[in-house]
């Protein structure tokens, strides 16, 4: 039985009534990255009944801002409890949140190759790790700031990855950064001579991968939200991102706008909205047995050896 076909079975089925989700599990991890030359941290969310279940979930990969760490969204942003609640509700599916780490703007920039990083060993580890499926229907991205400017990023050079995305104030500035942002002081676009690299700025942006993304198959529902009074003018930025998306996915991008700055008040009321749009997209957990299957039959088509599952 296939994925797809066993998730329908579930559609039938109470699979999840043991799994009253009240309070979900945070803990903190690293694993050698050889690409950035040291350890990539990443805190991770784990839903209630996920240790005793026998079940793989759907992940978001959830960044942080330009000079964040990867504690920001517990510490700072409650992502613990908006998940619980959502959960709880029965608006957001079980899932595994993974919130990682970075030095850069997610990019490969002057001081870390953030971007190779995350596509070729972070995913690759989670996948690999923990009960996650790794397969597009079952994955989405979303982030804030710096974060935002990452998700808009991977989405559009990747569609094939992410069945949903989020971008809260999305530092995704066109055609330059606004002279206050920190993305000038930033050391993923300094030079060697300390200067900011307004070229590598243009070619990392949003706008180098549009017309790649716009001549895809693949579209990726998007949420975008920013907070009236952003100093950085997100508000405007963000109606970039979405006049520029509307022709091609008309029904499948959002925006919302909230009361407040570039602050952490504007993400945390709009977490929950950004949880609820990736919900409407990404499907719900399937039985381990079913990647199993699912593997066996890849490693028959492919006349190779099956890779070590999850935990």
């Amino acid at each position: 039985m296939t994925i797809k076909r066993a998730f329908a079975v579930l559609l039938g089925v109470s699979l999840l009534t043991g799994l009253s989700a009240r309070a979900g599990e945070i803990t903190y991890h690293r694993f050698p990255s050889e690409v950035l030359g040291r350890e990539y941290p990443y805190t991770l969310y784990l839903p209630e009944g996920y240790r005793e279940s026998n079940l793989a979930y759907p992940v978001l990969y959830l960044l942080h801002g330009s000079f964040g760490s990867e504690r920001d969204w517990v510490e700072r942003g409650r992502l613990r409890q908006t998940a619980d609640r959502l959960i709880r509700e029965g608006i957001l599916p079980p899932m595994v949140i993974v919130m990682p780490g970075s030095e850069s703007w997610w990019i490969d920039g002057h001081n870390e190759a953030a971007r190779t990083a995350f596509l070729e060993e972070l995913m690759p580890h989670v996948e690999a790790t923990w009960q996650v499926v790794p397969q597009r229907e079952w994955r989405a991205i979303a982030g804030l700031s710096a974060g935002g400017f990452g998700t808009l990023n991977f989405i559009l050079e990747r569609p094939e990855l992410f069945a949903a995305a989020a971008a809260l104030s999305p530092a995704s500035y066109h055609p330059l950064p606004p002279s206050h942002s920190s993305a000038w002081r930033h050391p993923a676009f300094l030079d060697a001579q300390g200067n900011f690299d307004a070229e590598l700025w243009r070619r990392r942006n949003y706008t180098a991968h549009l017309d790649g993304y716009l001549e895809a198959e693949q579209v990726v529902p998007l949420y975008l939200s920013a907070g009236k009074s952003d100093t950085y003018h997100a508000v405007h930025h963000a109606r970039l991102v979405r006049q520029a998306l509307r022709p091609h996915q008309p029904e499948l991008v959002s925006f919302e706008e909230y009361n407040g700055g570039h602050t952490w008040r504007v993400w945390r009321a709009s977490l929950p909205s950004a949880l609820s749009w990736i919900s409407r997209f990404v499907h719900y957990p399937v039985p381990m047995e079913t990647l199993a299957v699912d593997a066996a039959m890849q490693v028959q088509e492919q006349g190779r050896e099956p890779m070590q599952g999850p935990r």
